[in-house]
């Protein structure tokens, strides 16, 4: 895996931290390009990360939302 990948992954962990999310899982997938005629790899990141939003219910109950599962 070349270098250049893992540092831009780092660094695309810093941002989404940076933007106060909290990364729980990180995969850097590389590969040759099947649609490219080059022999440039190429790379893919997924980022899994979680951010808690408050309610703006006073009591934390959302009776009326049609999303929540009860």
């Amino acid at each position: 895996m070349d270098d250049d990948m893992l540092a831009d992954q780092r660094r695309l962990v810093e941002l989404v931290e940076e933007e106060g999310w909290d990364v729980t899982d990180v995969e850097l997938s590389a590969y040759d390009s099947p649609w490219a005629d080059e022999d440039d790899p190429e790379a893919t990141v997924t980022i899994t990360a979680r951010k808690p939003y408050e309610s703006d219910e006073e009591d934390g109950e959302d009776e009326d939302n049609p999303f929540r599962l009860k």
